[in-house]
C-alpha cells in the first residue's frame, strides 16, 4: 500500500509539470523564426492563398486559443497531425519510440554495469585506478557524446569495418543485426556516463566503508567481501541510483545528436526535423512523450529509493 501511495502521489505531483512544459513549448515554438504556412503555400503564393493556408492550419487564431484547442484534442487522445505529411503525430512518434528506447535503455544498462563495476574496483584497490576514474569523469563531462560518436565511427566503422556506420535494424527483423547497429551509438552515449557513475560509486562506497557500523562489523570478524556486497553496497546505492536517474535523463538529450550522427530513425532526429520545419504538432507531441519519459524515470528512481531505504516508504 505504501508503494501505491508513493506512485499515486508522484503521478499527481507530476501532472502540473505536463501542463507547464507543454505550455512553455508552445510559446517558445511560436518565437522560433519560421512559418509553416509560408513553406506549405510556397514563396510565390498570393496573400489570399497564404491566408487560406494559415486558416486551415489554425495559425490565424491567438496563441492561447491554439494551445487550448491542442489541449482539448490531447484529452481525447489525439495529438493532431503533422502539418507537412498529414500523418497522425501519435503514429509518427510510436514508430520512432522503439529506436530511441533501445538506444537509451541499452545506454543506461551499459553505463550502470560498467560504471558500478569500475567504481567498486577503484574503491577496493585505489591508487592508479582512482586517478583514472577521476580523469575519465572530467573527460566525460567535457567531451560531448556526438564527438565520441564521430571518433568511434572513424575507428570501428571506417578504419576497422566491424560495425555499420549508420542505420537501425528492428529487433524482430534480425536480433543480431539489431545489436550490431546499437553498439557504436550506445558506446558513444555511455562513455561519459560510465566515468560519472564510477566516480559516484567509488565515493559512496568509500564513504560507507568509513561508517562506524562497518568498523564494528569488521571488528566482529565479518569478511570484507561479505561486508562490501551485502551491507556497503546497499547503503551506498542511494546516491548511485540518483546518478543513474540523472544519466538516463541526460541520455534523452544526448540521443538527439547521436541519432543524427548515426542516421537512426528515432524520436531525437524526428524532433530535430520538426523543429527545422516548424511542425508544431510534432514538436508538441515529442515534448509530451519526452516529459512523460522523464516522469517515469523519476518515478522509477523513487521506487528504487523505497526498495533500498524503508524510511522512504514510510515518508
Amino acid at each position: 500500500m505504501a508503494i501505491l501511495r508513493l506512485v499515486a502521489r508522484r503521478l499527481l505531483s507530476s501532472a502540473p509539470l505536463l501542463f507547464v512544459v507543454s505550455g512553455l513549448t508552445f510559446v517558445l515554438v511560436s518565437l522560433v523564426p519560421g512559418d509553416p504556412a509560408r513553406t506549405i503555400a510556397g514563396q510565390h503564393a498570393t496573400a489570399e492563398q497564404y491566408a487560406s493556408v494559415r486558416a486551415q492550419l489554425g495559425l490565424d487564431r491567438p496563441l492561447a486559443a491554439q494551445y487550448w484547442h491542442w489541449l482539448e484534442k490531447v484529452f481525447h487522445g489525439d495529438l493532431g497531425s503533422s502539418l507537412f505529411s498529414g500523418e497522425p503525430v501519435t503514429s509518427l512518434l510510436n514508430s520512432r519510440l522503439p529506436v530511441s528506447l533501445s538506444l537509451i535503455v541499452a545506454g543506461t544498462v551499459v553505463s550502470g554495469l560498467l560504471g558500478v563495476g569500475l567504481g567498486l574496483a577503484s574503491a577496493r584497490r585505489g591508487g592508479l585506478l582512482v586517478r583514472t576514474v577521476d580523469g575519465l569523469s572530467l573527460l566525460g563531462l567535457a567531451v560531448p557524446a556526438f564527438w565520441f560518436a564521430l571518433v568511434l565511427i572513424a575507428l570501428f566503422a571506417v578504419k576497422l569495418p566491424w560495425f555499420p556506420v549508420t542505420g537501425y535494424v528492428p529487433l524482430l527483423d534480425d536480433p543480431a543485426q539489431w545489436a550490431r547497429s546499437l553498439v557504436l551509438p550506445v558506446l558513444s552515449l555511455s562513455l561519459g556516463a560510465v566515468a560519472i557513475i564510477a566516480k559516484q560509486t567509488r565515493d559512496s562506497v568509500l564513504d560507507t566503508l568509513g561508517k562506524d557500523f562497518i568498523r564494528v562489523m569488521e571488528a566482529n570478524g565479518f569478511r570484507r567481501r561479505s561486508l562490501l556486497y551485502r551491507h556497503v553496497m546497499r547503503n551506498a546505492a542511494l546516491p548511485v541510483v540518483t546518478v543513474l536517474g540523472v544519466v538516463l535523463v541526460n541520455l534523452l538529450a544526448a540521443a538527439v545528436f547521436v541519432e543524427t550522427v548515426f542516421a537512426m530513425p528515432g524520436m531525437g532526429s524526428l524532433t530535430q526535423q520538426a523543429t527545422v520545419e516548424h511542425d508544431i504538432p510534432v514538436i508538441q507531441g515529442a515534448v509530451l512523450y519526452i516529459t512523460v519519459l522523464v516522469v517515469v524515470v523519476n518515478l522509477l528512481v523513487d521506487l528504487a529509493y523505497g526498495r533500498l531505504d524503508p524510511r522512504v516508504r514510510a515518508a
